[in-house]
C-alpha cells in the first residue's frame, strides 16, 4: 500500500453512505482519490460528490446475505478490486427495554451487528485473494462502552461489533486489517431533530471537552487514515473519535458543592 494518504486507484465501499456520517465518509474517500461505492436500501435524494467526483450508488439490503454477496461480487467485477469496506450503516429508534418486545430489539442487533458481519464476510472473499489485501473499518459508538438507556440494544450491538472486529483482525491477518472507529456525537442533518434548534445543538456540543459535535468529514478523514498505508501496522484497534468524551457529571456536582461551601 501507499505510504501516504493518496488513495488514487483504490476502491472503497461505504455502507449507509448516502447521508449523514456515511456521506461524510464517502466524501473524504473521494477527496483522497479513491473510487467510492455507497449502498443503502433507498437511493439518495442527491448524488454524493466531492472535488468534482461522484460516488457510485447501489441499492442493497444488508440484512439479505444473498443480496450482499451479489453486491460485493459486482463491485469486484466492475472495478477489478476492493480495498476498503467501511461498515457504517446502522442506527436505532429510542426504545426503553420494557417498552417493546425482545424481537424488536433483536432487529436492532441484526442491523448493527449481524449486517456488518455479513458485509465483512462478503468483502473478505474479495480482499483475501488480492496481493495487497484490504481494510475493514467498523463504525462503532460510545454507546457500546457506556450505559445507553433508550438504545440499549444498539449499545449492546456496538459493543459486540468492536469485539467482532478484534477477532476478525486476528483471524484475517496479515492480508486484511480490521479496526473500529468509536464515535461520539456527530453533527448531521438530523442533529436538530434529536437536540432541538441550533441552540440545543450548541448546548449539547458544549458538553464535549472539545466544545462541539464532530463533523461527518472528520469521521471520514479518520477512515481514510485507517485505510491508508500510514496505518499499515494498525489492526484490531479501537480509535476513539469523540472529542474527548463526556465530562463526568460528578465534576459538576463537586463544583457546585464546593461553591456552596465557600
Amino acid at each position: 500500500m501507499s505510504l501516504n494518504l493518496d488513495l488514487t486507484g483504490r476502491v472503497a465501499v461505504v455502507t449507509g453512505g448516502t447521508r449523514g456520517v456515511g456521506a461524510g465518509i464517502a466524501r473524504s474517500f473521494l477527496r483522497a482519490g479513491a473510487k467510492v461505492v455507497v449502498c443503502a436500501r433507498r437511493p439518495p435524494d442527491a448524488a454524493v460528490t466531492a472535488d468534482g467526483r461522484t460516488a457510485r450508488f447501489h441499492a442493497v439490503d444488508l440484512r439479505e446475505p444473498a443480496a450482499v454477496q451479489e453486491f460485493f461480487q459486482g463491485v469486484a467485477a466492475d472495478h477489478g478490486r476492493l480495498d476498503c469496506l467501511v461498515n457504517n450503516a446502522g442506527g436505532s429508534p429510542y426504545r426503553l427495554l420494557d417498552g417493546t418486545t425482545a424481537e424488536r430489539h433483536a432487529r436492532v442487533v441484526e442491523l448493527n451487528l449481524i449486517a456488518p458481519l455479513t458485509a465483512a464476510l462478503a468483502a473478505y472473499e474479495v480482499m483475501r485473494d488480492q496481493p495487497e489485501g484490504g481494510s475493514v473499518i467498523m463504525i462503532g459508538s460510545v454507546s457500546g462502552t457506556r450505559p445507553s438507556p433508550g438504545t440499549a440494544a444498539y449499545g449492546a450491538a456496538k459493543a459486540g461489533l468492536d469485539n467482532l472486529a478484534r477477532s476478525m483482525a486476528v483471524e484475517w491477518a496479515p492480508h486484511v486489517r480490521v479496526n473500529t472507529l468509536v464515535l461520539g456525537m456527530v453533527r448531521t442533518e438530523l442533529s436538530a431533530l434529536h437536540y432541538g434548534d441550533e441552540a440545543g445543538v450548541a448546548a449539547v456540543g458544549a458538553t464535549v471537552p472539545l466544545g462541539r459535535l464532530a463533523e461527518p468529514t472528520e469521521i471520514g478523514d479518520a477512515c481514510v487514515f485507517l485505510a491508508s498505508g500510514r496505518a499499515g501496522y494498525v489492526s484490531g484497534a479501537s480509535l476513539l473519535v469523540h472529542g474527548g468524551g463526556e465530562r463526568p457529571a460528578f465534576l459538576d456536582a463537586a463544583t457546585v458543592n464546593h461553591s456552596k461551601e465557600s
